[in-house]
């Protein structure tokens, strides 16, 4: 799966967890919550759709190498190769 693949994933799931986010122009290195006001259930959330919708189990300690899209793909990049996405 390519880093693109990944950040439509991520972002796939953020408009379901927050509606209300304008995804528009995104940037790829700045944290998610800081340019989409997020709150920390709202990223509870992007954890626990990653877990539901593709087995993909996020430590706790591992939260802030998902802060952006860039850390977003080169953490979940490897773990997406190991499940089926469909």
């Amino acid at each position: 799966m390519n880093g693109k693949q990944v950040k439509d994933i991520v972002l796939g799931i953020i408009a379901v967890v927050a509606p209300d986010a304008d995804l528009t122009n995104v940037k790829s290195d700045v944290r998610l919550r800081d340019q989409l006001d997020m709150d920390s259930m709202d990223f509870l959330d992007i954890v626990m759709e990653l877990r539901k919708r593709y087995k993909i189990e996020v430590p706790k300690e591992d939260y802030p190498k998902l802060a952006t899209l860039d850390s977003c793909v080169s953490y979940l990049g490897p773990k997406f190769a190991t499940v089926a996405v469909v």
